[in-house]
């Protein structure tokens, strides 16, 4: 690998006598080197084995579990590995990924030895890769913080990277939950969502609740303004805010900061020093992240005030759209304590590659399709865990879309002014990758596109977290098929279907897309993670310039008839799937009726995704 010389940090090898030793540089030091040297972004851009970096993940996270779980918890008795354990095994996931990269380099490979910060700037040993998320912080291990954990000195190296230390500092004053509106009652059923796609997922339900005669309250906890919900008493239910100040607490994580001792985790020959680990990982908890990754002090906070809410409302059930991140492992857990059921409605499609933490944690878990039944056996925490192909209420209102007005809304967003549209028109579902993924994925379908029979535009629908400047260089390209970017607040589902095609990697809107009959995309390298739609015959894998231009070209034929068993094996759509989750959650309330519903089957009976929906324990 040939050295760069702008920026960054060098690992270069500092002793040719006895044990090897190897210190992290200024790239400036590499161009004098004359022993094996790297850049660390050469090793940060090598590619390792997903399997290998699986199972070191989960050595280190039961390490974790075992040294640190009971090191701080809610007053609730939330444990803060169990509360926090999506954001903290994205950050170990990272440490794993670094040390399987520089084991992969053949000079340390076949000279291992500790990394020193000797020569090193002072780099902050957490720091922020870079997102097109809005919201989402991408944390990070530097290699500073690499050598750190495994036993490295950094006398001189803050914690926090400089970006993470100029972020806005926020009040810590007010430290006690805002008081509860007087006028809620008592509720049947809890609701949480601090998501557009939980808005979207639950409100359809809490609807038909309303109709049953159900009382419903819905608390949007989104920190973005573009996340919010904006539904609510017009659909028959409450909508509240949780409280403004929630997530603005930062400030120490009591008894995360831990003195050094001899606990080692071996991740691939590399000793990880846990003490070290737990250290780097307060900075997490220490940082107001918003709802997806609250801060320590936010957690028990919302806790305090969810139970005051439990308390007043005393609702049958608490109903959830994500059950796996912060928030959702507290509402669960909250739920739990308070006696009330807790359902789950999955959101997004699944693959066992898809979810950060492979856990479900409430009672009854309502996934999309007949595949998802396995995925929701083995995820589910719970020990009376059932598991209900009931649908996505999303998808309902798909049979009610006009294809002529989104086809008018594609054409008018690429020809402005009323000039000729092209005649074929493609649709991107996004996802916030970060910005090189992103544009890699941009490049393979451009190109297909500009090498397809036909006359091709594309119309990128931006993911509902993404930022709007996401996608400024690719508009302004002055060669290729025309672009547009849909308004966000459109997204893939107000124009997908008035496209001739949807591509994407692997967002849900490809099932949407499917179910209406438009040929889909999974696009992609070889061996990065899609839907999986092409194995039930819904999409076409596109790894290559020439796949995506020999399967736009091939549309020409129209699309083939999909066998409805194939649509069921993905999503079970048949428009009603509001209604039967709305029965479900009635049927399981404490005082409501217990009729023979055949969404509902006992433990044991054949699992069925047929017209009637099935259950699994």
């Amino acid at each position: 690998m040939s050295p760069r010389t702008t920026g960054g940090l060098g690992l270069v090898r500092s002793s040719n006598t006895g044990k090897p030793t190897w210190a992290l540089v200024g790239t400036g030091a590499l161009v004098h080197a004359r022993t094996d040297h790297v850049h660390t972004t050469d090793l940060e851009a090598t590619t390792v084995d997903k399997q290998v970096l699986r199972s070191g993940v989960e050595d280190v996270m039961a390490a974790l579990d075992h040294y640190s779980a009971t090191l701080a918890s809610t007053p609730g008795g939330a444990g803060w590995l169990h509360v926090q354990h999506v954001p903290v095994r994205r950050f170990v996931a990272e440490i794993v990924r670094k040390l399987l990269a520089l084991n992969s380099w053949a000079p340390f490979a076949s000279a291992r030895g500790p990394l020193t910060l000797a020569l090193a700037p002072y780099e902050g040993l957490v720091g922020l890769r870079s997102s097109s998320s809005r919201e989402y912080l991408a944390y990070t291990v530097t290699w500073s913080g690499v050598a750190y954990v495994l036993g490295a000195a950094a006398p001189h190296n803050p914690t926090r990277s400089a970006q993470l230390r100029n972020r806005a500092r926020t009040s810590t004053a007010n430290t006690e939950p805002s008081p509860l509106p007087s006028d809620l009652g008592r509720q049947d059923v809890l609701a949480l969502s601090w998501t557009t796609r939980h808005a979207a997922t639950l409100t359809p339900v809490l609807a038909e609740l309303a109709r049953g005669g159900q009382r419903s309250l819905l608390l949007d906890f989104a920190t973005d303004a573009a996340e919010r919900c904006s539904a609510g008493p017009a659909m028959g239910f409450e909508l509240r805010s949780a409280p403004s100040d929630l997530f603005t607490l930062s400030g120490t994580a009591e008894g995360l900061h831990r003195p050094d001792d001899e606990h080692v985790v071996q991740v691939e020959g590399h000793g990880v020093q846990l003490a070290r680990l737990v250290r780097l990982l307060s900075v997490l908890l220490e940082t107001s992240g918003g709802c997806t990754q609250p801060s320590w002090r936010t957690v028990v906070r919302a806790e305090s005030w969810l139970d005051d809410m439990l308390s007043s409302t005393r609702p049958h059930t608490v109903l959830l759209s994500n059950d796996t991140s912060p928030l959702g492992v507290l509402a669960a857990h909250a739920a739990e304590r308070h006696g009330a059921n807790s359902v789950h409605i999955q959101h997004g499609a699944w693959t066992a590659e898809s979810v950060a933490w492979p856990a479900l944690h409430s009672r009854d878990i309502i996934v999309m399709g007949e595949r998802d039944l396995a995925l929701g056996r083995g995820w589910a925490r719970h020990p009376e865990a059932e598991v209900h192909v009931l649908g996505q209420p999303r998808f309902d209102v798909l049979t009610s879309l006009s294809r002529q007005a989104q086809r008018r809304y594609l054409e008018k967003l690429l020809a402005p002014g009323g000039r000729r549209a092209p005649t074929r028109i493609a649709v991107w579902a996004c996802q916030p990758f970060n910005p090189d993924h992103l544009n890699s994925h941009a490049d393979l379908l451009l190109d297909g596109l500009a090498e397809a029979d036909g006359d091709w535009g594309l119309v990128i629908a931006p993911h509902p977290a993404q930022g709007a400047d996401a996608f400024t260089a690719l508009v302004k390209r002055d060669a290729g098929p025309p672009i547009a970017v849909a308004d966000p607040r459109v997204g893939a589902r107000g124009c997908l279907a008035g496209a001739d095609a949807v591509a994407s990697a692997y967002s849900t809107c490809g099932i949407e897309a499917a179910l209406l009959s438009i040929p889909v995309l999974e696009i992609g390298p070889p061996g990065e993670r899609t839907l999986g739609l092409t194995g039930h015959g819904l999409a076409t894998r596109c790894e290559a310039t020439g796949d995506v231009a020999e399967a736009l070209s091939g549309l020409r034929a129209g699309p083939a008839p999909i066998p409805r068993a194939a649509l069921d094996a993905v999503c079970r759509w048949r428009g009603d799937s509001a209604t039967r989750i709305a029965r479900l959650i009635t049927d399981r309330a404490p005082s409501g009726p217990r009729a023979d519903d055949s969404t509902h089957h006992h433990p044991g009976a054949a699992a069925s995704p047929q017209d009637e929906g099935a259950s699994v324990r």
